[in-house]
């Protein structure tokens, strides 16, 4: 039976995955004819961004029927396909589900637009007020008032994104029993998991305006967020052992967080959170250009590791996804260190205590395709904000910098399979522009090389199998104040894992507070690493230390090593 806290998860982000016939788009039969590449890699579970029929507003996160498979992406028959494929090769399938809310193009809504008094109540509508101005201050998380005036209704509907994306209201039974049907339509189709976008703005509170920000304090966590996911969770996957689901949560709170993802609470096997990706924020201000805090980072990776594990709670644990740029473009080095950092940055993931998500790309080392005109950006929120910043007054050169640093469209290029110009995507005209350094930034490169990335990486999620303490042990901080390294201990049943991460560029000598006699180096990016309690660290440094518990702590012993070359 599967364990989630022994698995990987693999996102497919699918229109830039593999494209099967030749149309530009990534599509279901180009994820099934990858999925040889997966199980070599050694992934459990695969999660699939939305695939659904949608106007393509926000690439797919705009629903316009949920229990239909869009045609760009296929058929019902690729996707039973696909579920069929993937199993025999003991991977299952992740769906993405966007319950918070629809597009304006869905039959719901436009019943709604109708006036049917039925879908009126599927939807949130208010009075403006007598000025003509919205409800209230509350802003769009893609920018401007979350609020969209329809002149027939003579109301406004909220769209906490963009305003063809309107919030469902969850306070309707109709609504919930609605989207429990549409959850046990795909488990009847084969999905073994689900991940909820950002399934923690499904209840709202009070409908005032604002006076300390944009609203989210209102409608974040809301009163009836945990009744909501209980109930989902009873009425559907709850019977199923091998069934997964992980929630969004956006700008959530940890003690939230200990009920989404409690092991006793009823509601979901773990929780995405973003935190520790606002680093690089003023505030929750991203459209900014700033050096990354790292001190801030180690302090909320390691308050969320202590925090949820004192909860017997569980993390989705992940540097990058379809809304984050490239990790190693942005706590990386895309120069010399490239490959070191690169290794190092899927090191301090994969080894902490939670569910690992490798994003598509993130285990060859893609980074930021460095777009300089907005012709070649497609993501709405980009756009959005570039125009924004441009009405403040932020030169074009300026706003462009700021989009190549944080724009979602980072992490959307195609993926690079290999050397050609179009990276092996397609034989078609990519939806999307191809990341110039493909020609030597690609799977083909890396599948034979033992001292890759992408071997770094499948060792790194063997090791996960192989050693209990990697899925099960506890977590502590080793010298949390250090200014550039980034170290962790894990202990279960005896078992002790060590992990050493020099964060940058610079080489540092480094004195573990743990006894290092004993231990053997399972992993290091760096060849001829051996265990010593004070350590040499090259440029972004990374070692995977172990001591099993019948070794003799002055006594060398312990498993042999894991090298890249041999996982």
């Amino acid at each position: 039976m599967f364990d989630f806290r022994k698995s990987v998860v693999y996102q497919v982000y699918p229109k830039s995955f593999c494209d099967s016939d030749a149309d530009g788009l990534g599509d279901l039969a180009g994820v099934t004819a990858k999925l040889d590449y997966l199980a070599w890699l050694g992934v459990d579970y695969l999660w699939l961004n939305p695939f659904f029929v949608s106007p393509q507003r926000d690439n797919g996160y705009d629903i316009a029927d949920y229990r239909a498979i869009d045609p760009r992406f296929g058929t019902m028959a690729d996707f039973q396909a696909l579920c069929r494929e993937a199993g025999k090769r003991n991977i299952r399938i992740m769906l993405d589900m966007v319950f918070n809310h629809t597009s304006t193009a869905h039959e719901w809504f436009q019943k709604a637009l109708a006036g049917d008094p039925v879908y009126e109540d599927y939807y949130i509508w208010r009075e403006g007020g007598p000025d003509g101005t919205p409800p209230n201050n509350w802003q769009s998380k893609f920018g401007g008032s979350a609020w969209a005036y329809v002149p027939e209704k003579g109301k406004w509907y909220l769209h906490l994104f963009d305003r063809t994306q309107a919030d469902l209201n969850w306070e309707n039974p109709r609504v919930r029993a609605e989207l429990r049907d549409v959850v046990r339509f795909w488990m009847d189709q084969g999905a073994k998991g689900f991940r909820f976008d950002v399934v923690n703005l499904i209840s709202k509170g009070s409908y005032e305006s604002d006076g300390q920000g944009d609203g989210r304090r209102f409608y974040t966590d809301g009163p009836r967020v945990h009744e909501f996911l209980h109930e989902l969770r009873q009425s559907t996957f709850g019977d199923d052992p091998e069934f997964v689901t992980v929630g969004e949560m956006s700008s959530t709170t940890m003690e939230h967080c200990y009920r989404y993802a409690g092991a006793d609470t009823g509601e979901l096997n773990m929780v995405f959170s973003f935190h520790h990706l606002k680093v690089d924020f003023v505030g929750n201000e991203k459209w900014v250009l700033v050096p990354f805090d790292f001190q801030q980072l180690k302090d909320i990776l390691f308050s969320w590791q202590t925090g949820m594990s004192s909860h017997n709670a569980w993390n989705a644990v992940f540097w990058c996804n379809h809304d984050q740029p490239r990790v190693v473009s942005r706590f990386g080095d895309e120069g010399e260190s490239w490959a070191q950092s690169a290794k190092m940055l899927g090191t301090v993931i994969h080894c902490l205590r939670g569910t690992p998500y490798l994003y598509q790309g993130e285990e060859i080392g893609m980074t930021n395709p460095g777009f300089t005109s907005l012709g070649q950006y497609r993501d709405v929120e980009s756009i959005n904000h570039f125009h924004i910043l441009r009405d403040r007054g932020l030169h074009e050169d300026s706003a462009y910098a700021i989009l190549r640093v944080h724009s979602r469209d980072n992490s959307r290029t195609p993926m690079q399979w290999d050397a050609t110009g179009k990276a092996g995507f397609t034989t078609g005209t990519p939806w999307i522009g191809v990341t110039p350094n493909c020609d030597r930034i690609n799977v083909a490169s890396q599948l034979d090389d033992p001292d890759s990335i992408l071997r770094h990486y499948k060792a790194l999620i063997a090791l996960r199998k192989r050693y209990d303490v990697v899925a099960y042990g506890d977590f502590q901080p080793l010298d949390p104040r250090h200014p550039s390294v980034l170290a962790y201990q894990r202990q279960h049943q005896g078992d002790t894992l060590v992990v050493v991460n020099n964060f940058y560029r610079k080489p540092v000598q480094w004195t573990c507070p743990v006894d290092l006699t004993g231990f053997t180096c399972l992993l290091s990016n760096y060849p001829g690493s051996t265990p010593q309690t004070t350590l040499q660290l090259p440029p972004y440094a990374s070692l995977v230390l172990y001591r099993s518990a019948g070794a003799s702590p002055r006594t060398p012993g312990g498993a042999p090593p894991l090298h890249p070359a041999r996982g």
